[in-house]
């Protein structure tokens, strides 16, 4: 009771000390004069989702969470090539322009991300104009800053020779390569290059009531889930189970798979729904902090794909497990730690540190009733930033219990995290599970 009541001060604290401007629908377009947008645009098979955290932290240092935006393209290019690419990258540039009278936007890429930014930034003259920053995330290097750019590059583990020429390089060789797109240290070196100051905090700083928003996307394409129903539930955090017999909110999905902004609760835990006829993609997080319009559900067509590859029975449960920190299994008490019903399924041969694993399929290899996890499952694995493990996990239909998903997350001794999923049959349903890749460290009001 005690914890619930501290917990409820500090929210109300949280409220009190962040602007409107900083996360509410109202204040979006009301910018400081020195705060310029931020456009992301993610790596290979990556989305927007991986600059999330990082704009909860902008958010947290006074701009307004719609000034932090990012570009979802198809990296594999067979929807649009390059140069369609950076016309949909001066659309995005033109529409924050406008929205917020700035005169320019700070652009970062990561890993083939920078290869899009720099192409682009040395393409025309214009283009570069319109970009007052940029920062090159473990990508690609320079001889000298692209288009005239003032440049900072970012550099993660195995990247300890590498220099961006006429940039200003930071080197952070404990870090992975994705992490090094979400971590409060990059965090810290990206806002002093933009502002010429260090940030207030590189927390994130909770909220009490905020706003939900972000894309549905067809992986890897990032195509815009078109005509399909989104469906967003309150659901029970010790169970997952839904609390009502009705959504909180409902979209049918436009061609850019776009939703929300919707109201919801920090105290509170949501399930999203895709529904397709009689198939149904869900989608579990941990609690939302603050307001937050980057969440990217990754989906597929049904029996298309990765969805294809996943073998469905109406006994058996699949998951899909998400964190934009890659995960780590053969790095003793300095890796991960992540359970299925007390079982740790990151071992060494399924999560190496070398594989950069931050998306691990779950399901009965087989459908023959038991689980092995002495060797990841080959169709998976053979994938960059993918892994499979053999988990038997009993459905019910309806659920009848929940899987109980515990992460012991590496750099944070002591956090526990847990998710619980309800046990949906796989032959109609799946589910994914988002997991923060920051810890409760990185919350300023601490666990949350």
């Amino acid at each position: 009771m005690l914890r619930k009541l501290l917990l409820s001060v500090c929210a109300v604290l949280a409220l009190l000390t962040t602007t409107v401007a900083a996360g509410s629908p109202a204040g979006a377009h009301r910018r400081p004069p020195d705060r310029r947008p931020v456009v992301f645009v993610h790596g290979f098979v990556g989305s927007g989702g991986q600059f999330e955290t990082q704009s909860l932290r902008f958010a947290s240092n006074g701009y307004p969470i719609d000034h932090v935006v990012a570009l979802d393209y198809d990296s594999l290019f067979g929807v649009k090539p390059m140069e369609e690419v950076w016309n949909d990258l001066d659309a995005l540039i033109d529409r924050k322009l406008e929205e917020t009278g700035a005169d320019g936007v700070d652009l970062l890429g990561h890993s083939l991300g920078t290869r899009v930014s720099q192409g682009y930034l040395n393409s025309s003259p214009e283009r570069a104009a319109r970009v007052a920053h940029y920062v090159n995330l473990d990508g690609f290097p320079g001889a000298e800053p692209p288009g005239g750019v003032p440049t900072l590059a970012v550099w993660g583990e195995g990247n300890d020779e590498l220099d961006f020429g006429g940039a200003t390089n930071v080197h952070l060789p404990d870090q992975s390569h994705v992490q090094i797109a979400s971590s409060a240290e990059t965090f810290d070196a990206v806002y002093r290059f933009f502002n010429d100051r260090p940030p207030r905090t590189m927390k994130i700083v909770p909220q009490w009531w905020i706003t939900l928003a972000g894309r549905a996307i067809l992986f890897p394409s990032n195509v815009g889930a078109e005509g399909v129903r989104l469906e967003v539930w309150e659901v029970d955090g010790r169970t997952g189970m839904r609390r009502h017999h009705r959504p909180r909110a409902t979209f049918t999905l436009g061609p850019d798979g776009a939703w929300g902004p919707f109201w919801a609760s920090s105290f509170k835990h949501y399930e999203f729904a895709i529904t397709r006829g009689d198939q149904t993609h869900h989608f579990y997080m941990q609690r939302f902090v603050r307001s937050d319009h980057l969440v990217r559900l990754l989906t597929q067509e049904p029996g298309t794909g990765l969805d294809a590859l996943r073998e469905k029975s109406d006994t058996t449960t699949s998951l899909t497990l998400l964190r934009y920190k890659e995960f780590w299994g053969d790095q003793g008490d300095a890796g991960d730690v992540l359970t299925i019903d007390g079982q740790n399924i990151l071992t060494p041969p399924i999560a190496p540190r070398a594989k950069r694993l931050i998306a691990l399929f779950a399901f009965d290899a087989g459908l023959d009733g038991t689980t092995d996890l002495s060797a990841p499952l080959p169709a998976f694995v053979a994938l960059p930033f993918i892994s499979g493990a053999d988990v038997n996990m009993v459905a019910t239909a309806p659920p009848t219990r929940s899987i109980e998903l515990r992460v012991e997350p590496r750099g944070d001794e002591g956090t526990v995290d847990v998710v619980n999923v309800p046990n949906w049959p796989s032959s109609t349903h799946h589910n994914s599970v988002h997991l923060r890749d920051f810890t409760d460290a990185d919350l300023l009001f601490g666990r949350h």
